[in-house]
C-alpha cells in the first residue's frame, strides 16, 4: 500500500483482498459434471424401469388383444 498526499493506492492483491487461484473455475466444472452424470443416471434408470410403451410394442399388444378375443 502507498500513500500520496490523501490518496491511497493498493496494488491487486490488496484490492481484492486475497489472490486469484482460479478455485471457483473448478468448483464450477466438477459441480456441473456431477449434475450432468446425476441427471443422467436418473433419466436411464427411469427409461430401462418404465414399460415398453408406443410404437412397435403398442402394435404387438393390440394385434395379440385382437386373437385373444372371440369373433
Amino acid at each position: 500500500m502507498e500513500t500520496r498526499g490523501q490518496e491511497v493506492h493498493l496494488d491487486k492483491e490488496e484490492a481484492r483482498g486475497g489472490e486469484t487461484s482460479g478455485v471457483v473455475r473448478y468448483v464450477l466444472l466438477i459441480s456441473l459434471a456431477l449434475v450432468i452424470i446425476a441427471l443422467s443416471a436418473i433419466w436411464i434408470t427411469g427409461a430401462l424401469t418404465t414399460p415398453e410403451t408406443g410404437g412397435h410394442a403398442d402394435t404387438e399388444k393390440a394385434a395379440a388383444q385382437q386373437q385373444d378375443q372371440p369373433q
